[in-house]
């Protein structure tokens, strides 16, 4: 699926992840194009890097691991972000887009309950 880029969107993968592992308990959704993991009130999100520096986000019920992505952060050329089409109010869209610059696609995308703001602080919003 082609990806249309608009200018002044995107961010470099490595900006994107040092601020949503701050940021874990705003992840409402995250995913691949083929499969999909969903925050619940129950739920938590863990995000990490093993030995080889490769991103790790995993969903847990206590410590019962649900479901995890493991990122190939090399294949990932930028991290572009807009306004959530079906979400609510303020939520926002992330997809890391790769391939090559004549045919960029999604790889992974994350659904935050904010847009990107290195400085401001927020208030934790209800999970849906």
């Amino acid at each position: 699926m082609p990806v249309t880029v608009e200018t002044g969107a995107t961010l470099a993968f490595d900006r994107f992840w040092r601020w949503l592992k701050r940021h874990p308990n705003c992840i409402l959704r995250a995913g691949t194009p083929d499969a999909f993991l969903f925050d619940a009130e129950d739920l938590h999100w863990h995000l990490e890097e093993d030995e080889d520096r490769t991103p790790t986000v995993q969903l847990l019920r206590g410590k019962q691991l649900l479901g995890e992505l493991v990122l190939e952060a090399s294949e990932i050329l930028f991290v572009q972000a807009l306004p959530d089409p079906d979400g609510g109010e303020g939520q926002y869209l992330f997809e890391l887009v790769g391939g090559s610059a004549e045919e960029p696609a999604p790889l992974y995308h994350f659904v935050v309950a904010h847009g990107f703001d290195e400085g401001a602080g927020h208030r934790p919003q209800l999970k849906q």
